[in-house]
């Protein structure tokens, strides 16, 4: 379900020639997400050139557990959130914004979460890269099998933390059984996911304590943050444009529509309204004119020092 990624090794190499397809490719996205998150065309595209410099600055020190997508957009909700924060017209909770997705920062050095608080300890960053790549893994089978009722069903429990009497009637299942039942079969791949990575990851109690319970707001901390933070149900920006053109099949436009609409992805729904303004062709030059100007800049003072 992803799209082509940037060249990491060259953008860490600070090649110009990279920077410009990132600036081209992300620009649009990164403006409507701010866009949508302050209410102000200026400031969303001064939020934007602070983050594709932002890029520039740290992609020396990028986490490749995580995509590039995940990591500048991660950069934008930050610079959305100060601004936010200088211009005083909403609260935001400590190292969480209103998407309850915390910053790329307070990733780096979060130590505890509430999961481990009930459990008393915490899962190693290994055990969650493990974690996040299962739960991909699982969503791509899902997606792949076209069982998209399933991964609606997964993604309202794990992700949007759901109770089985809401979910069972939102999807006109039988009854609360049919729920855990979908839960349970998905609980029981992923374990089989993890065991063929890990056996002895520190996962897997994790899962096991998942299959044990009864709803999903006892034990779905660990899952729903990991979850988020990885964005492992997002389709791929071309899924979202066949969904625009018509062209995507009924059964997965039905799960993209519940994942932007109901789950209300923000990075999803940036991506739609980047896709829309498509159409209106020159609608970014200025801005594409203000990130080129500042990134060379910075580009330039970096190789020069090299040579």
């Amino acid at each position: 379900m992803e799209d082509k990624k940037p060249d990491i090794q060259r953008l860490m190499a600070l090649e110009d020639s990279e920077w410009q397809k990132v600036e081209r490719d992300f620009c649009g996205r990164l403006l409507s997400y701010a866009l949508r998150r302050t209410g102000d065309h200026q400031a969303a595209e001064d939020i934007v050139q602070e983050t594709m410099l932002g890029a520039v600055r740290g992609i020396g020190d990028f986490d490749r557990q995580y995509t590039f997508e995940q990591y500048i957009f991660g950069i934008c909700r930050n610079r959305t959130i100060d601004h936010l924060r200088r211009r005083r017209t909403m609260t935001i909770q400590e190292g969480k914004d209103e998407d309850g997705m915390p910053g790329m920062e307070a990733l780096a050095r979060n130590t505890e979460t509430p999961s481990a608080i009930i459990r008393g300890k915490e899962l190693s960053g290994h055990a969650r890269e493990i974690l996040g790549d299962v739960l991909r893994d699982w969503v791509d089978e899902t997606w792949e099998q076209n069982e998209f009722v399933r991964l609606m069903v997964i993604e309202a429990i794990f992700s949007g933390g759901w109770r089985n009497r809401d979910t069972w009637k939102r999807f006109e299942l039988r009854d609360e059984t049919a729920v855990a039942g979908i839960k349970f079969r998905a609980l029981k791949r992923l374990r089989q996911l993890i065991a063929v990575r890990e056996s002895g990851s520190d996962v897997l109690p994790v899962i096991e304590a998942a299959a044990e319970a009864g709803e999903a707001g006892v034990f779905d901390v660990d899952i729903q943050a990991i979850w988020l933070e990885r964005r492992v149900s997002c389709p791929a920006r071309h899924w979202l444009a066949r969904l625009l053109s018509g062209t995507l099949d009924a059964k997965a436009a039905e799960f993209v529509r519940f994942h932007v609409e109901e789950m209300k992805c923000q990075w999803c729904r940036a991506s739609l309204d980047d896709l829309q303004r498509a159409d209106r062709e020159g609608d970014l030059d200025e801005l594409l004119q203000r990130v080129r100007d500042s990134t060379s800049r910075y580009l330039r003072s970096r190789t020069i020092g090299r040579q």
